[in-house]
C-alpha cells in the first residue's frame, strides 16, 4: 500500500475540488437556463454567467499552476472560499436564502471539515453561516409568476438559518473527531507495521548469527585441541615467553567460545548449558566488571537495587547493556556510571556518560537499524537490539543527551520479565 506525502494529498485534494467546481459550473448553468427558459422566470442571467466564467478561469489557472506544486492548508481553505463566494453571489442575485439551493452551503461545510485544519473548519463554518444569514435580509428579489410566489416570514428564515449553523456546527464537531480517530488509527497501524518490520529484520539477524555460531564453533574447538597439545610441547613449556602467549591465546579461544555460547542461547538454542540461575545485585554488577576488565577504571555501578532477588540471567539483556556501554566508551566517555534501582516493581537501569552524546538525527530515528555515526560495516545495530530486546521483555530504553555533555540512557522492564517463578 502507497502512502501518500501531505504535499501528494493536497494536490489531489485540490484536483477534487476542481472537479467538484466542473459539476458546480455544469449544474448551475443548467439550473439558470431552465429557469429562465423553462419556468419563465427572468434572472440577471449577465452577472450569472459572470460569476460562471470566474469559476471556469479559476479552474483552468489551478489545472495549470498547481500540478506539480505543493498545496497548503491555506489554498485548500482559499479555494472553498471562493467556491462559497461565489455561490453566495448565485444565491444573492436569485432570492437569497429564499432560493432552495442555500442548503448548498453545508457541501463547502462537509468538504472543510474532511480537508482542512481544525481552525480553518471552524472558520468555514463562520463564513458560511455569515452568508447564510445576510442572505436572509439583502438579496435580489425574483419576480415570480404568482402560482410560485411564496412569502417566507422574517422569523422563518431565520429559524432556517438558525437550523444551517446548528447542522454545520454538528458536522464539523463530529466529522473532525471522525478523521481524528481514523488518523490515529492509520498511524497506529503503520507503527505495527514497522514493529513487524523491525522483528523480521531481528529474526534474520539472529538466524545469520546463529548459523555463524554454529559454524565457526567447530574451528574454535579445533584450534583449542591443537593449543592443548602445545601446552604440553616441552619446547614451548621451557620457554616462559611462549607459555604466556600460548595461555592468552587459550583464554581468548576460551572468551570466543563464551561469546558462542550466549549468542545461541540469546536464539533460543540449547548449548548444553542449563538456564543461569543468579540474583539481580550479582547479574548486573557482573555485567559491569567483566565489561570493566577491558576498559579498565571507566565504569563505575552504583547499587540501589534493596532486597535482592533470585532472577534467570538473560544473555539478550546483559548484551543490550554492554552494547550501550561501548557506545559510550566509543563516544569518548571519560567516565561511565550505571545505577541500578527498583521501583513499582520494574528494574531502572541508568547508564550515564561524559562524552559526545547521541547526535540529533540518531536520537530522531531512535530503535532503527543502522543509525550511526561510525562510519564502518555493521554499525548502528547495538541500540537498534538494545531497543527490541526491551520491547520483548515487555519495557521500555529511553535515550537523551544531558545539558552540559554526555548521554543518559534509561532501561525499563518489569522484574516479573526475569524472577524466577519460585520467587514470586
Amino acid at each position: 500500500m502507497t502512502t501518500l506525502s501531505p504535499e501528494d494529498a493536497g494536490r489531489r485534494n485540490l484536483l477534487l475540488l476542481v472537479q467538484l467546481r466542473w459539476l458546480a459550473v455544469a449544474g448551475q448553468m443548467a439550473t439558470i437556463l431552465g429557469v429562465q427558459f423553462g419556468l419563465g422566470v427572468a434572472l440577471p442571467i449577465l452577472p450569472m454567467f459572470a460569476t460562471l466564467g470566474l469559476l471556469i478561469g479559476l479552474n483552468l489557472v489551478q489545472l495549470l499552476s498547481e500540478r506539480r506544486r505543493a498545496v497548503t492548508n491555506n489554498q485548500l481553505f482559499a479555494a472553498l472560499l471562493i467556491d462559497v463566494g461565489a455561490l453566495t453571489i448565485q444565491l444573492y442575485l436569485s432570492g437569497g436564502a429564499t432560493n432552495p439551493f442555500v442548503g448548498l452551503f453545508l457541501l463547502q461545510v462537509v468538504l472543510g471539515a474532511i480537508l482542512l485544519k481544525p481552525i480553518t473548519s471552524w472558520a468555514m463554518v463562520a463564513v458560511t453561516s455569515g452568508a447564510f444569514a445576510g442572505l436572509t435580509v439583502d438579496y435580489h428579489r425574483l419576480d415570480l409568476p404568482p402560482m410560485m410566489a411564496s412569502n417566507h416570514s422574517l422569523p422563518y428564515l431565520i429559524g432556517n438559518w438558525f437550523n444551517f449553523t446548528l447542522a454545520a456546527v454538528l458536522i464539523v464537531l463530529f466529522v473532525t473527531r471522525i478523521a481524528r480517530n481514523l488518523s490515529e488509527r492509520d498511524a497506529r497501524l503503520a507503527a505495527l507495521r514497522q514493529q513487524s518490520a523491525e522483528t523480521e529484520h531481528i529474526v534474520r539477524m539472529g538466524l545469520l548469527a546463529s548459523g555463524a555460531a554454529h559454524e565457526l564453533g567447530t574451528p574454535l574447538s579445533t584450534v583449542a585441541v591443537a593449543l592443548g597439545d602445545w601446552a604440553r610441547d616441552p619446547a614451548i613449556a621451557g620457554d616462559p615467553a611462549r607459555a604466556e602467549e600460548l595461555a592468552d591465546m587459550t583464554a581468548e579461544i576460551a572468551r570466543c567460545k563464551a561469546i558462542l555460547s550466549g549468542i545461541l542461547l540469546a536464539a533460543g538454542e540449547v548449548t548444553g548449558d542449563a538456564p543461569e540461575r543468579t540474583t539481580l545485585r550479582r547479574f548486573l554488577a557482573g555485567i559491569v566488571a567483566r565489561w570493566d576488565e577491558g576498559h579498565p577504571g571507566l565504569v563505575r555501578f552504583e547499587d540501589r537495587l534493596g532486597p535482592d532477588r533470585a532472577i534467570v540471567a538473560d544473555r539478550a539483556l546483559s548484551q543490550a547493556l554492554v552494547n550501550v556501554l561501548d557506545n559510550a566508551a566509543e563516544a569518548g566517555a571519560r567516565a561511565i556510571e550505571v545505577t541500578a534501582t527498583v521501583k513499582d516493581g520494574e528494574l531502572v537501569l541508568s547508564v550515564i556518560d561524559d562524552g559526545r552524546g547521541v547526535p540529533p538525527g540518531i536520537l530522531a530515528h531512535l530503535g532503527k537499524p543502522y543509525q550511526s555515526s561510525k562510519n564502518r560495516r555493521g554499525a548502528g545495530l547495538g541500540l537498534f537490539l538494545a531497543v527490541n530486546v526491551l520491547r520483548v521483555l515487555g519495557g521500555t530504553l529511553s535515550v537523551a543527551n544531558r545539558k552540559l555533555e554526555g548521554a543518559e540512557v534509561v532501561f525499563r522492564l518489569p522484574l516479573a520479565a526475569l524472577t524466577l517463578e519460585d520467587a514470586r
